[in-house]
């Protein structure tokens, strides 16, 4: 018997993940508690983070909260962290869980509105150095008052929609090609399957670096923004004007960042739209427009209304994001007609999963806590002369925001930095001046990376992912000139300007 349960039981862990995989995952498993013992907890801790990213980097071939999972309940047994300190990441990012809970739930009931709105925008722009230049400058603006998951799962939202219309031509076959107005000889060919994958791929790396571009800048653009500036006392346009000497000259650079990529099609960029994928997508426009009754047309009217809603409540900040989420949730459901609750069910499909993810990640996000891996680098940058300090933070947080949490990395400093200013050791214009360098490092070169923002590793685990190709790997590559522009540009801003 234990003969056929064995051989069973070694087959369904991580299911169809590759063999080496697998191995992998149980080397790291059995090898942690011997590392603890033998190295201690802060270099075992450096390790497990590494391992960590090991999974987020192998989303494709396993979704990471199974394999990452295991590393943090391991964490925990073997006393790197405890429950009650991952309870308390966890209440401190609750807002953050909520967020995803029911926002992206709500973007979910307004992707039709969402789907005639870009197809008019992906349609009626032929230029794709433009069209990308407007993804990326929409998602700025919308991420200075927004969320940048809300901003990121509306992107998805919209991918999702475009590339099932394309599926749907693609799978009907070319007997059936004349009724999407394309020649039965010519159909969609892999190559042009190719193509309109690397379409989509740059359309949302272009807007998730757009995010980031417009998260810095204001005070609700990102949850560490809010963090910051309840330590510091900055109200809205005071944090605005305190970031601007940093955030318009980095806009201003990724933007042009954004038209160099799509005009030399480096890293990946520059695809365009395929002629017969657009002749799709104008045959499927025109089609939908064609069957749109009043109570389709109402019903889009209803997701246009809760938009504006969305949009007042998120800029004003009348509640916590998730909150109101919940009320896009409730008032298009309610005046569309959506009264069951599989159907309601679909629309948190997506979320959930990436929620127990989050979870999951502040589990290691509380072993970097508990084991204060940070705090030498902290003291070290405390040490050295004023005047380098701020650059030092930029380039300290941009690279551990690049490994860890930006919001985690953003709430150590920003705590060690004011205990420092409340025994005296550096003056308010100091403290100033390091606030600025720790909210513009935690933004901006986290871009390098998935697990430097929530909405890049939102973007990463999400279903357009895989339809598109877009591994860790991938995001990494075409993240790479934002990475070095972003942080090159904020550093000098940081540097000379603040």
């Amino acid at each position: 018997m234990a003969n056929a349960i064995l051989p069973a039981l070694a087959g369904n862990f991580l299911g169809q993940a590759p063999v080496w995989y697998k191995q992998t995952i149980i080397a790291f498993l059995v090898l942690n508690p011997i590392l603890m013992w033998t190295l201690g907890p802060y270099l075992t801790g450096w390790i497990l983070v590494l391992e960590f990213i090991f999974t987020l980097a192998m989303a494709l071939k396993c979704y990471p909260l199974l394999p990452g999972g295991l590393l943090a309940l391991e964490a925990l047994v073997i006393g790197m962290t405890t429950p009650d300190a991952l309870y308390r990441e966890v209440l401190g990012n609750f807002p953050v869980i909520l967020l995803l809970m029911f926002m992206v739930a709500g973007i979910y009931f307004m992707k039709d509105l969402l789907l005639v709105t870009f197809t008019k925008l992906i349609l009626g722009v032929r230029s794709k150095s433009l069209l990308g230049l407007l993804f990326s400058l929409v998602a700025a603006l919308l991420s200075a008052f927004l969320d940048a998951l809300t901003v990121t799962a509306v992107i998805i939202s919209v991918a999702v929609g475009f590339y099932g219309v394309y599926h749907r031509v693609a799978s009907a076959g070319t007997e059936n090609a004349e009724a999407f107005g394309l020649d039965p000889d010519e159909g969609l060919h892999r190559e042009h399957l190719e193509q309109f994958r690397a379409f989509l791929r740059s359309l949302l790396m272009h807007g998730a670096v757009g995010t980031a571009l417009g998260g810095v800048c204001t005070l609700v653009g990102e949850p560490q923004n809010l963090l910051i500036a309840r330590v510091a006392g900055w109200e809205f346009i005071e944090f605005f004007l305190l970031m601007a000497p940093v955030s318009m000259p980095v806009l201003a650079a990724g933007l042009l960042t954004c038209l160099l990529l799509e005009k030399t099609g480096w890293f990946g960029y520059g695809a365009k739209l395929p002629r017969q994928v657009r002749r799709v997508l104008e045959e499927f426009s025109d089609a939908e427009r064609a069957k749109r009754k009043t109570p389709q047309q109402v019903a889009l009217v209803v997701q246009g209304l809760a938009a504006v809603l969305l949009v007042l409540g998120l800029a004003l900040h009348v509640a916590e994001v998730g909150f109101i989420g919940l009320m896009v949730i409730i008032l298009i459901a309610s005046f569309n007609g959506v009264i069951d609750e599989h159907q309601i069910g679909k629309a948190f499909q997506e979320a959930l999963p990436f929620t127990s993810l989050l979870v999951v990640f502040f589990a290691i996000v509380a072993v970097i806590h508990e084991q204060h891996l940070f705090s030498p680098i902290i003291h070290a940058v405390l040490a050295m002369p004023p005047d380098i300090q701020p650059s030092m933070f930029f380039i300290a947080n941009g690279v551990l925001s690049m490994i860890s949490d930006n919001v985690f990395v953003a709430t150590v400093y920003i705590s060690e930095v004011k205990q420092s200013l409340d025994s005296g050791a550096i003056t308010r214009e100091q403290f100033d001046r390091l606030a600025i360098a720790i909210n513009t490092g935690t933004n901006l070169p986290s871009v390098a990376t998935p697990n430097g923002q929530a909405a890049f590793l939102f973007l990463l685990t999400s279903a357009i992912a895989p339809l598109v190709r877009l591994s860790y790997g991938r995001m990494v590559v075409m993240a790479l000139p934002y990475t070095l522009v972003l942080g090159g540009v904020g550093l000098f801003a940081v540097s000379n300007w603040i």
